[in-house]
């Protein structure tokens, strides 16, 4: 099961009863392994107030009664770890909290965020902030060192490092976001550095065989989009280099029309054939590792079965369609019909106060 953000850790970043209800759902549904929302590794004017964090140990208690549930229904879990770098505003009340500005690689503001902050009451022209360039990117290796450590104290099995999507790491690997002349900008190697030093730091908390990483080539989300030989230069050094951490899979991201942002009347991303592109790097390194390759994007069932059986992946990720069966696995399974299109107005809060509306109350299948 992807890592989907769904809003719901009201009133603010604290896992509540209804996350522990969700996720012990999909659990109870067959997942092989469940990965969290974005659970963010500091206070960010993120334009999702109640997306959760692992920052302090009122969350990491919170958590805990999420793992303790997945894990006495049979599952797995890891937490996909995440900073939003300049997909955030300095006018949001948890930016305020922090005490310091949106930031990011260099200071170019994400194009196409325009409105995303309005239902705040900010104007509906104001997009994301101008990110101030991080002094020393160090400080927030250090952010993900703690919510690493607290992923583990909170019972995890696992962490996802999110280095995609344009959130932070993804904006250090494109060189449409990263401009720096020192030694976290200009060349892939340079580029590669910031996601690299975060694998590590928490390869050494957790062990290789407990640290996932998400990356999307393609770009498109969030004003993300190299050219084609610059993609495919930056993503085959870090690929490489993930794959020489031996960390526990890679899942990558195809193109998907649906998460490709227009700017300037022309869509942003890189289209092509992810598997394609660096399915052979794995290949080529299965004497050395054993890192997984995950696909995720799209994925119907049956498209799935063939790639594994295939062996040209390892595991296939599933995202929206976890949402409105909370039993994928078990549908898929007893071939029972799979609900396609749950309710899109309930994706990222409910139409009532209860919290439960589009998010736990989709009913199982008919077997």
């Amino acid at each position: 099961m992807a890592a989907m953000t769904r809003n719901r850790s009201i009133p603010v970043n604290v896992p509540n009863d209804v996350n522990v209800e969700y996720y012990t759902q999909r659990a109870e549904g067959g997942a092989g392994l469940i990965v969290t929302e974005g659970v963010l590794v500091s206070p960010q004017g993120t334009n999702w107030p109640h997306a959760p964090g692992l920052w302090s140990k009122e969350q990491t208690e919170g958590w805990k009664k999420v793992t303790d549930s997945v894990h006495e229904a049979g599952g797995k879990i890891f937490a996909q770890l995440w900073h939003l770098g300049r997909i955030a505003h300095n006018d949001m009340p948890e930016q305020k909290k922090s005490g310091t500005p949106v930031s990011g690689p260099s200071p170019l503001v994400a194009r196409g965020g325009e409105g995303h902050y309005a239902r705040f009451g900010l104007s509906k022209e104001d997009g994301h902030s101008i990110p101030v360039p991080l002094e020393d990117p160090r400080t927030v290796i250090e952010e993900f060192k703690v919510a690493g450590v607290n992923a583990k104290e909170a019972g995890f099995d696992g962490v996802e490092i999110h280095s995609a999507n344009g959130y932070l790491i993804n904006q250090f690997l494109d060189n449409t976001s990263n401009q720096r002349t020192d030694e976290w900008g200009g060349s892939p190697e340079n580029r590669s550095r910031f996601g690299l030093e975060v694998a590590k730091a928490l390869v050494d908390i957790w062990g290789s065989g407990h640290v996932g990483v998400k990356i999307s080539p393609c770009g498109g989300y969030n004003d993300m989009g190299m050219t084609l030989g610059d993609t495919l230069s930056t993503y085959n050094y870090y690929i490489k280099e993930l794959l020489a951490l031996n960390v526990a899979y890679i899942n990558l991201m195809r193109y998907r029309e649906t998460l490709d942002t227009e700017i300037d009347g022309k869509k942003r991303a890189t289209p092509h054939d992810v598997l394609e592109s660096y399915g052979p790097i794995f290949e080529h390194a299965e004497a050395r590792t054993t890192t997984k390759l995950f696909l995720n994007g799209g994925l119907n069932p049956a498209e799935a079965n063939e790639l594994i059986g295939s062996e040209k992946i390892d595991g296939a990720v599933f995202g929206w369609l976890w949402i409105g069966n909370p039993d994928l696995q078990t549908r898929i399974e007893k071939g029972a019909e799979l609900m396609f299109m749950p309710d899109p107005t309930q994706l990222f809060q409910s139409k009532t106060d209860d919290p439960r509306g589009g998010y736990t109350d989709y009913p199982k299948g008919a077997y």
